[in-house]
């Protein structure tokens, strides 16, 4: 049978479904309100958990910008943005600057649990980490009155677990307990370090995205140190210095150089844009002076030379220079590598050249440029005249942290540009 309603019992039906679906979803509303975790604003205090039981600090700021949250890495002076947070679930991912790395928490009633990870490794890396809100203690909020100075200069050899060894530089600059430095190697520095001093004892940390060090040491007498230095998930090496104000390490303009019988470099690769291929044989850098970057968007050193060269270049193309930079990353394939480098490009306002070299391998990129005697660091950086002969190779980089070291070198690159780029073709 058929039945009909009248107009009055249709409104009425209407009327209460529209109330029931608005009270349904105020429901839902009300449990994703709940549910949807929310980045307070302020300083956040990061623990990466080491797998030898030590904690890895570094600190987070969170700030709110028009309808988004952002967040900084904080290390001494260096604030490194992070403005790629994503929310699915209960769960909130925080991808890591540049790199091919991200945060995953759950979130809640001021702190935060999850993982550090970093892709596109041949083993899996995943690295537990608490914070907690509202903490700005990178160690402790009160440590003992600090009864050692480490201001100055040190001569400092790093040793892994199987027994090998390499040198460095340690520089470090104390006030009280608060205590900041780096330490310099022949393939780059260890970069912004933050820490204190605990009594005699020294703590030192840093996390760029991508790589997470903690540096500890005592003395042993007024002079030297021995310390334990953590990296990530599991890395460990042991330390030991002794106080040197003319510490120093071989000269970076000495290390990688043409091998016999060359005087020019020679290569083509594919271009991340569209894949066409670069080599310095085109016109476009005859007659120029170019610099040829070896990079990785995965590497903090090439990050801090890149922030320099991007302006500089700008700056400078009109004087005749041009910039290539050589990728090499972690996939072997184009069409992973390239989005990695097209993302750094976007980042730093790259307004030259990338191209994808090879993968991220010493060895590879010593057979990649046959011409030079090997690869020793990401980045090393080779100067080209005006007449395509290879001038200067430098290895590695001493970025900002470096403090005096790095002006060194925006004076001695400042230098060599000069001399370079007034020759005639």
């Amino acid at each position: 049978m058929k039945r009909t309603y009248s107009n009055t019992s249709a409104r009425l039906i209407l009327l209460f479904a529209l109330l029931l679906t608005m009270g349904v979803s105020s429901c839902n509303q009300n449990k994703m309100e709940a549910t949807t975790p929310t980045i307070k604003t302020g300083t956040w205090r990061v623990a990466l958990q080491h797998a030898e039981g030590k904690e890895i600090p570094f600190i987070m700021e969170a700030e709110e910008r028009q309808d988004s949250t952002v967040l900084y890495l904080v290390n001494g002076e260096e604030r490194i943005l992070l403005d790629e947070i994503e929310t699915e679930g209960d769960s909130t991912k925080i991808k890591l600057h540049i790199f091919d790395a991200e945060l995953i928490a759950k979130i809640d009633n001021g702190k935060m649990a999850g993982r550090f990870v970093r892709y596109g490794l041949a083993n899996p890396f995943s690295v537990p980490f608490t914070a907690e809100y509202a903490n700005t203690n990178r160690f402790k909020a009160t440590p003992a009155k600090a009864s050692y100075t480490y201001n100055g200069k040190w001569e400092v050899v790093f040793t892994d677990k199987e027994g090998s060894s390499y040198n460095a530089v340690g520089v470090f600059e104390q006030d009280g307990n608060k205590l900041t430095g780096t330490f310099l190697t022949e393939t780059g520095d260890y970069r912004y370090l933050d820490g204190q001093v605990d009594g005699d004892q020294l703590n030192l940390s840093t996390f760029d995205g991508n790589h997470a060090y903690l540096f500890t040491a005592k003395p042993t007498d007024a002079n030297t140190l021995k310390g334990d230095f953590y990296a990530g998930m599991n890395g460990y090496e042991s330390w030991t210095a002794k106080r040197n104000k003319n510490a120093q390490l071989a000269n970076a303009d000495s290390l990688t150089f043409l091998k016999p019988g060359y005087e020019k470099l020679e290569f083509t690769f594919p271009s991340i844009d569209g894949g066409k291929n670069i080599s310095l044989s085109d016109d476009k850098y005859k007659g120029k002076v170019v610099i040829v970057q070896l990079l990785g968007s995965w590497c903090p050193n090439c990050m801090d030379e890149t922030k320099f060269l991007a302006p500089y270049y700008e700056k400078n193309k009109a004087r005749g220079l041009e910039i290539i930079g050589l990728g090499f990353e972690r996939s072997p394939e184009f069409d992973k590598a390239a989005p990695r480098l097209q993302k750094m490009k976007d980042r730093f306002d790259i307004g030259y050249d990338l191209v994808v070299a090879g993968i991220s391998d010493k060895e590879a990129a010593a057979k990649a440029l046959p011409a030079l005697n090997h690869v020793l660091s990401f980045p090393t950086t080779i100067f080209i005249g005006r007449d395509g002969k290879v001038r200067k190779i430098h290895t590695g980089f001493s970025g900002p942290g470096t403090g005096k070291y790095y002006e060194d070198w925006v004076a001695d690159f400042n230098k060599t540009m000069d001399q370079l780029l007034a020759e005639k073709s």
